[in-house]
């Protein structure tokens, strides 16, 4: 029985994945080219007609923008993920939707292999391929920026295009920008090249979703924002009535608005899970507007206790995320969790957005656990005073018994001390 020499290539239409197009096909394999429409700005169909003109067995595009949302970003809007305090992981609940799509192609064209062009540093290699064995387990994955067949053959660009050349591959026609860039609907990612100084600050022309925050409107903007079980349902601009409601509309909505008012932007150094340091400068307009907002009613709405363990599952959530781990059974567990910790999490949040800041204005739920007569300074409500006095001296024995014995033993030491030879 002859190998199966199928590949499904995570194509871009950049240099590198045609350069790796290209190459694979000398090691004679049928290469079936795959992109997943995932919000980013890119011309599908000149990436098509180049694939072809290379080679390619077969060129498939999946549009999974709106599975991208409701199935990946909204499980990271009711954990309120983030990634080291900061990064809310737009690459990283990417690429295992990117997954998904790569290993239904697989199957459907009958693929042994699947090919990507991440590099061999970075955790984009991580999360492809721990996401498509685990659907695909009997897969095998090629990573030419891992083979030494490979890598020392293409020591830089400059050796991409002396192949391109070398094999009519179309060079890029527009420069290529001194950082690497990666976009979905979510977020925009900067990285490397010029940027890999942590202490050079970003040119101004870097930024894409976002306005300055100096140049964003002069006057805020105020949204209403409805959630149902700790997802987003209707967003309501206050100032001209516009109502959104379906998923991926609300999502692309709140990183136009966001986006205008200079919402979203970081710059970390953050701890990539191979290992090593990167700075990295992220664009979340949508994403950072729906944290805040999500924060808000959750706590108005959880059980206090409830809500710190939610928030250590949420820690470990994001790490997995991060680490490529989307399809491990322990994520899935996770998410379980926190999927039934959000069954109470509904109401409205009013908030403004105003020069890269978001402002909350006000809340209110059907199921909110704040009874505004129990804390009031002017009622006394279903309370009584006298009580607190014995709560602090239940809590405060700890603290009483820690000091004082510390101290007796302090005084002990001391004594030890003094009895010593002069």
């Amino acid at each position: 029985m002859s190998e199966n020499k199928i590949v499904v290539l995570a194509y871009s239409g950049g240099l590198d994945t045609s350069c790796i197009l290209v190459w694979l096909k000398q090691r004679g394999f049928e290469v079936v080219t795959y992109m997943a429409n995932v919000g980013q700005d890119e011309d599908f169909e000149a990436a098509e007609k180049k694939a072809m003109m290379l080679g390619a067995k077969k060129f498939v595009c999946l549009d999974v923008r709106r599975e991208f949302v409701e199935e990946f970003i909204w499980p990271g809007v009711k954990a309120n993920a983030v990634y080291e305090d900061r990064y809310l992981m737009g690459t990283s609940f990417a690429r295992p939707c990117i997954a998904r799509g790569m290993v239904k192609v697989c199957k459907e064209e009958g693929a042994g292999y699947i090919a990507h062009g991440a590099t061999g540093k970075g955790n984009d290699q991580i999360r492809f391929e721990l996401s498509c064995y685990a659907l695909y387990p009997q897969v095998k994955v090629i990573a030419p920026w891992r083979m030494p067949e490979f890598y020392e053959k293409f020591r830089g660009r400059q050796d991409l295009f002396e192949f391109a050349k070398e094999n009519n591959i179309p060079l890029p026609v527009t420069p290529k920008s001194p950082w690497s860039m990666d976009a979905n609907l979510m977020h925009i990612s900067f990285e490397s090249g010029i940027l890999e100084d942590p202490k050079a600050e970003a040119p101004k022309d870097l930024y894409l979703m976002t306005t300055d925050p100096k140049d964003a409107p002069e006057q805020p903007l105020r949204l209403e924002i409805d959630f149902k079980h700790g997802v987003p349902v209707k967003v309501k601009n206050l100032e001209d009535g516009t109502v959104v409601t379906s998923a991926l509309e609300l999502y692309l909505y709140l990183n136009k608005v966001g986006g205008s008012h200079g919402i979203g932007r970081i710059d970390i150094v953050e701890n990539r899970f191979i290992g090593m340091k990167s700075r990295g400068i992220y664009e979340t307009p949508g994403g950072t507007i729906l944290f805040q907002a999500h924060m808000d009613i959750e706590v108005f709405t959880m059980d206090r206790e409830l809500r710190k363990i939610k928030q250590s599952l949420s820690s470990k959530f994001s790490d997995m995320v991060y680490r490529g781990f989307w399809d491990s059974p322990e994520c899935e567990f996770v998410r379980h969790c926190i999927d039934k910790s959000q069954e109470c999490v509904e109401g409205t949040v009013t908030l403004a957005l105003y020069k890269g800041g978001i402002y909350i204005l006000g809340r209110e739920s059907p199921l909110s656990l704040y009874n505004e007569e129990l804390v009031s300074m002017d009622v006394q409500g279903n309370y009584d005073p006298i009580d607190a006095g014995g709560f602090i001296k239940v809590n405060a024995l700890r603290l009483q018994e820690y000091h004082r014995l510390r101290k007796k033993m302090g005084a002990e030491q001391n004594g030890k001390l003094g009895t010593g030879d002069q």
